[in-house]
């Protein structure tokens, strides 16, 4: 195992060089103990306990050329991106991320210290959010795809979905919007990041997102009537909240937190109205809580929960960028 290891980190070596159990058995030297499951990595399956008695899980892809480039990123921030975009789903039922399987597809050249450096991001991104790496599976593919799936665990509370924001609730969040979209935009147009202040940060932003997974928990024992990953945009994404709900959305645009924003759109020509309201993938949570509420620390109101439909913006209806859309209307 040790000498696949050390092999497996030249460059040279590719996924054919190894082998299938060979990259399997150079992945496994890379996760860490797993001392809460009942059978671990390593068997047909994982056994995990599940103390409240219910398990919350959420699935996601991503695929290379839609979710990420290689050419921007690397592969640890690519295992960090796909860690935290299934954890957020997570938090934002107001569960505790516990457990995350994944599955790898990948040309049969790439570099096995590529899959490694995926396989670390996985691993930190599931430390900082107190999960663990259960299982999971590789096979060829003619491009990179990622299957992951999330479990977590309520702790004897109901859990808190998009059905139940009511007129009179106030819309806070948790996390900032816009910074991944802008992040993007800065790649998209080759800007160096480096060459004016803040432009790191939001590309860092976009590589690596931070979802603070203790917000969904934390929200859900102060009350939340409902909540949502922000993960298509913000407008997008509260919208399913009202929609769900059978509520209106009011955002104050002036209250989003977008430190930086400002100035990226001023030295691109954007809006910075389009990344904080369209842009998706910063997977901060999004949640409604009654009228006098005390907010958990973190947490941010923006807007109001009204009777009606839709996302008004500034008493106005959005019709800038409206979120993210797999297969939008042609």
């Amino acid at each position: 195992m040790v000498v696949v290891l050390t092999l497996s980190r030249e460059a040279a070596i590719t996924v054919a060089d190894l082998g299938e159990f060979g990259l399997i058995a150079a992945i496994q030297e890379i996760l860490p103990p797993d001392t809460t499951a009942i059978v671990g990595v390593g068997d047909d399956a994982a056994v995990l306990p599940a103390p409240d008695g219910r398990t919350v899980a959420s699935t996601d892809l991503l695929i290379e050329g839609r979710h990420f480039r290689r050419v921007w990123s690397t592969g640890r921030d690519i295992g960090v991106k796909a860690a935290a975009q299934n954890l957020a789903d997570i938090a934002a039922m107001g569960a505790v991320p516990t457990a995350l399987l994944f599955g790898l597809a990948v040309p049969a050249d790439t570099a096995v210290t590529w899959v490694l450096e995926l396989t670390e991001g996985l691993v930190a991104e599931c430390d900082r959010a107190g999960a663990v790496i259960a299982g999971g599976d590789v096979t060829g593919a003619d491009t990179v795809m990622l299957g992951i799936t999330a479990l977590g665990n309520l702790g004897g509370r109901e859990p808190v979905t998009r059905r139940g924001a009511r007129p009179g609730d106030v819309l806070a969040i948790s996390g900032m919007v816009g910074r991944s979209a802008a992040g993007l935009a800065i790649l998209q147009a080759g800007v160096d990041p480096a060459s004016a202040p803040g432009l790191a940060d939001l590309v860092a932003a976009h590589r690596r997102p931070r979802p603070d997974y203790q917000a969904g928990p934390l929200a859900a024992a102060a009350g939340a009537t409902a909540m949502i990953d922000i993960s298509d945009g913000l407008v997008a994404d509260v919208g399913h909240v009202g929609a769900a709900s059978g509520v209106r959305v009011d955002i104050e645009a002036a209250r989003l937190p977008i430190p930086g924003l400002r100035e990226a759109a001023a030295l691109l020509g954007a809006d910075w109205r389009d990344w904080a309201l369209g842009g998706g993938e910063d997977h901060a949570l999004a949640a409604s809580f009654p009228a006098g509420a005390s907010l958990p620390t973190g947490w941010l109101v923006i807007g109001t929960i009204g009777r009606g439909n839709g996302v008004l913006v500034d008493n106005r209806p959005w019709h800038g960028r409206g979120g993210w859309d797999h297969f939008p209307a042609c």
